[in-house]
């Protein structure tokens, strides 16, 4: 009889165990994400190692929406700062301008130059592209180098970012 009982306790504990791991597969395989950062594209917000947890749901992203995007092979973290229908353009003076506007971006140090053999200005975006750029500005590769990114190259949004010295 108590062998019994502990068939049927290891029976439950595995069917439990199983339905836990679902969970969490389809918790983080289709709700949540998590990758870490691979360089300082994104510093100071980010640094490299920091890991974030983004949120895979929701495509629609807005000015300021930290995302994490899949271009080719490569997965980056970008900023956006424009998205379908905007006008964007980089001056040769290195100054950021939406629809004409020069948008000023109090947490970003450093100029925004154009790349010799990046996309052409200024760029109106079609339906379901956002332009992205990293807040290192210098040498990073953004929407300055690969163009336009598309909502299906997005895998979703930061929600938030554990330090390394957190872990």
């Amino acid at each position: 009889m108590e062998r019994k009982r502990e068939k049927s306790e290891i029976i439950c504990f595995f069917t439990r165990l199983t339905i836990l791991v679902g969970m969490l597969l389809i918790l983080f395989g289709v709700i949540f994400g998590i990758t870490t950062v691979k360089n300082n594209d994104m510093f100071p917000k980010f640094s490299a190692g920091d890991v974030l947890l983004y949120y895979r749901l929701d495509k629609k992203c807005v000015a300021q929406d930290v995302v994490v995007i899949k271009k080719g092979h490569r997965q980056y973290i970008g900023r956006v700062v424009a998205k379908e229908g905007d006008k964007v353009e980089i001056t040769e003076e290195g100054e950021l301008k939406i629809n004409d506007s020069a948008v000023v971006e109090n947490d970003i140090f450093y100029k925004t130059l154009r790349y010799e053999n990046g996309i052409s200005y200024p760029l109106t975006l079609k339906k379901g592209q956002y332009f992205i750029l990293c807040d290192y500005r210098e040498g990073v590769k953004d929407s300055r180098f690969y163009g336009a990114v598309n909502k299906k190259e997005i895998k979703g949004k930061v929600m938030t970012v554990l330090r390394r010295s957190g872990l």
